[in-house]
């Protein structure tokens, strides 16, 4: 009975991917007879798609159906579908299907991976070498695993992260994740990559930043918190320094020093959002308590007329009931979808 059932799967998997690639080449047809400024310039993503298409022709159809750049909702709607998989076959189905870079969770840039509540990785089809490891690094310091586990003790969430993008090459790209709990001892993941944020930042911006950060602390340490939150809430003080400013909240989300927007100035803003719906102040606080100090978000520019940017925070605790934090911008345009 379960070989036939895997026989019926694998004809059903089949029909679908033959109508997903129908689609696929109809979509790129269409495309490909508009010139650039019809199409949004989407020109440039179908000649990355048509090449990519052509590098991993070795690849299954299922795939190759999914090879242009994955949305949102995609992402979203890519994790539902694993939760409610693992929830109809168990988990140890699910994780062998999750790690299948052939299966049906692998869709292009598009693929599910898999954490137990120890940071333990137990799914990834686009790194399988990770599968074993605790624990994980991005490019600029965040500690992906760290968030990614407070995320799931919420029940889930959003967050970025740069990592390798298998539908361009394997270059590191900035990439929004979702992050859902589950009743089987693990979290599952998902997500989209934003290819025109430009999110890498050089070891000198970083070790500039956490110094930055570190020079604040010691100075609030040693001078009150009163004395240093007028410091730190003057725009034209020793601590704003060529856009860069130092923001400080409590544990309960209260803003304490915010130099640019003055008018935050004691609102609580734990629930706050950026404009891709990630909780920045929740996990910068989660980044502070925890020590792991690096988060990502997008957030208004001072130096760029407070235009929203890929910004870098580093966080860190001053003496349990608060923390400050400062942050670095990436110049980029800003993607919403």
């Amino acid at each position: 009975m379960r070989g036939k059932t895997k026989v019926l799967k694998g004809l059903l998997y089949a029909a679908i991917t033959a109508v997903l690639l129908l689609q696929a080449q109809s979509a790129f047809a269409a495309d490909n007879s508009a010139p650039d400024n019809e199409t949004g310039g989407r020109g440039i993503d179908m000649l990355r798609y048509n090449a990519t298409n052509a590098a991993n022709a070795t690849n299954s159809t299922n795939s190759m159906a999914y090879m242009a750049y994955a949305s949102k909702e995609e992402a979203r709607s890519l994790l539902s579908e694993a939760v409610a998989y693992l929830r109809d076959n168990g988990r140890d189905d699910a994780l062998l299907e999750f790690n299948d870079p052939s299966g049906p969770f692998v869709r292009g840039d598009l693929y599910i991976f898999a954490y137990d509540l120890n940071g333990t990785c137990l799914a990834h089809p686009i790194k399988p070498e990770l599968i074993g490891q605790k624990g994980l690094l991005d490019i600029n310091g965040v500690d992906v695993v760290d968030r990614e586990l407070r995320l799931a003790e919420r029940g889930g969430g959003s967050m970025y992260i740069v990592f390798q993008n298998p539908g361009y090459e394997g270059k590191e790209e900035l990439k929004q994740i979702y992050i859902e709990n589950t009743d089987y001892g693990l979290y599952l993941g998902s997500g989209y990559y934003l290819s025109n944020i430009s999110a890498s930042f050089s070891r000198e911006e970083i070790d500039g930043l956490v110094a930055f950060v570190e020079e604040a602390r010691q100075f609030a340490q040693e001078s009150g918190r009163q004395k240093s939150l007028e410091v730190f809430n003057d725009p034209a003080g020793k601590f704003s320094r060529d856009g860069s400013y130092i923001f400080a909240y409590d544990y309960e989300g209260r803003t304490l020093a915010l130099p640019y927007q003055p008018e935050l100035l004691d609102t609580i803003r734990i629930d706050a959002e950026d404009p891709n719906g990630v909780d920045y102040i929740r996990q910068i606080m989660d980044a502070a308590q925890d020590g792991t100090g690096n988060t990502a978000d997008i957030y208004p520019d001072p130096s760029h007329n407070m235009l929203p940017e890929l910004k870098i925070s580093y966080a860190v605790n001053v003496d349990g009931n608060w923390l400050l934090g400062s942050g670095i911008y990436s110049r980029s345009e800003e993607k919403t979808e």
